[in-house]
């Protein structure tokens, strides 16, 4: 019983390989955070409804995005605020899944607050936990949109004002004063007992989702003592005295036991009108699969970097398109800055006949580097024998290893010279694909119409794309 009380829950993974750095047993969570405990109570639920495995984690920027790291469950990281959406996308898709939803008062009442109002108003059969410690933590202690009157942040060194920025915003009542969510549940951190109260919050919210009962939101006030320039017990004292008065606790809203469970199969759409919704309409589609090489060993990991605006992701999208169109499995996922454009950018691609396990590219087959600090940077994760193509236009220095396929692309110059230098990420794509086995050029031509829909695009990408092939087909003589 003690071990089952006191050890990890088989809802979390037994090392956290995910999380950089030497040190794979602990959290990265500063000192005191809320965000560890919640983890705990949310995996304990999991486990204990044998959940887990059909779980999927949808997490967006702040300290929420590292869930990842440590639930041994499905997760999917989100763009700031877009949550709800992404979790409203895998739950249609997936309606036997457990969806949810895991984000911040900076994300979910700002950025997020038109997201989490839809979702919830649509009654979207998810449950979302929101942590609500009145800062953004992650950031550096900026003034949330809980923040309370008079509390300091980096931004309000005064303390917020009425005037300025207005009163905090109450996401537990605005949510319940709606008609489709099920359940609404404010709850703190702050002590034992609060704990368990938080517990019984985080197994209901789960458990409608289960039962299939709809929309269900637990709002937890949480401890953020680096932010609030605390100790950890005064944190916690903080909650009790202060933060709770301004957020009261309870349930504002339950009505799960008196709704009928959802039929979910109704969000699905027919097999037969999912290319049509999604702009792909089979005449556009048809591929004489008998002129294709077809490879049975095709297993590429693609890591794709460079500056924000270079094009970086849209690539890595683009060959995850075309390889749906060569059936094969796909994923991608994106990495960049919080700056976004001029700063840096990597995205993840895999390619492969075989079922992908998880969509990161820790050690690719093929590295793409747009500029040189993400040459210098991912240079030495290149597997033995794999291919490094970078744009020598912009990169002044070469590789260092010896033991990879060397492969200068003077992209961004070709782009010049055609008149577009942001056309290099399609001469590159050429270039994929008049060098490497599992891009057909075909299939390639076929896509880039659906990507490119207005014809001056299509026209000059359709021409950067041929002079990469031509390029690509040269250096694989």
């Amino acid at each position: 019983m003690s071990i089952k009380i006191l050890g990890k829950s088989p809802g979390f993974y037994d090392s956290y390989e995910r999380r950089p750095g030497s040190n794979k047993e602990q959290t990265h969570y500063c000192p005191g955070c809320g965000h560890g405990i919640l983890h705990k109570l949310i995996a304990e639920a999991l486990t204990d409804f044998e959940a887990a495995e059909n779980c999927v984690f949808v997490s967006p920027v702040g300290c929420s995005v590292f869930a990842y790291y440590y639930f041994n469950a499905g997760n999917i990281q989100s763009a700031h605020g877009r949550a709800p959406a992404v979790a409203t996308g895998v739950k249609r898709a997936l309606p036997e899944s457990i969806v949810i939803s895991y984000q911040g008062d900076g994300d979910l009442a700002a950025i997020g607050g038109n997201e989490i109002l839809h979702a919830a108003n649509r009654g979207e059969a998810m449950t979302v936990f929101f942590v609500n410690n009145a800062i953004y933590g992650m950031t550096g202690g900026q003034m949330a949109p809980t923040t309370l009157i008079g509390q300091k942040t980096t931004t309000t060194p005064y303390g917020r004002t009425l005037q300025n920025e207005g009163y905090p915003i109450r996401m537990a009542e605005i949510i319940s004063s709606l008609e489709s969510p099920v359940y609404v549940e404010r709850v703190m951190m702050a002590d034992t007992r609060s704990i368990a109260a938080a517990r019984k919050a985080v197994r209901k919210g789960i458990k409608n989702q289960i039962e299939k009962k709809g929309f269900s939101f637990v709002e937890v006030l949480s401890t953020c003592p680096t932010g609030w320039k605390m100790s950890a017990p005064q944190s916690e004292e903080w909650i009790k005295s202060t933060l709770v008065k301004n957020f009261p606790l309870g349930v504002y809203k339950d009505i799960a036991q008196q709704v009928e469970p959802l039929n979910l199969d109704l969000n699905l759409a027919p097999p037969e009108r999912v290319s049509k919704l999604i702009g792909l309409e089979k005449d556009k589609l048809e591929i004489d699969t008998a002129a294709l090489t077809i490879n049975e060993n095709i297993d590429e990991e693609i890591k794709i970097a460079g500056f924000g605006g270079q094009g970086v992701l849209s690539l890595g999208v683009w060959l995850s398109e075309i390889g749906m169109r060569e059936d094969l499995e796909v994923s991608w996922i994106p990495s960049y800055g919080p700056e976004m454009r001029g700063g840096t950018a990597n995205c993840h691609v895999k390619l492969s006949r075989e079922n992908i396990g998880s969509p990161l590219v820790t050690h690719p087959s093929i590295l793409i580097a747009m500029n040189r600090p993400s040459l210098e940077k991912f240079e030495d994760d290149v597997l033995e024998g794999g291919i490094i193509l970078w744009d020598n236009s912009l990169i002044d220095v070469e590789p260092k290893r010896k033991d990879i396929k060397n492969i200068p692309i003077p992209a961004t110059q070709i782009a010049k010279e055609m008149g577009n230098t942001r056309i290099s990420n399609v001469v590159i794509l050429g270039v994929l694909a008049g060098l490497t086995e599992f891009l057909d050029p075909m299939v390639v031509q076929r896509v880039l119409p659906l990507i490119f829909k207005k014809r001056h695009l299509l026209e000059i990408n359709l021409k950067a794309f041929q002079k990469g092939l031509e390029l690509g087909r040269e250096l694989s003589d």
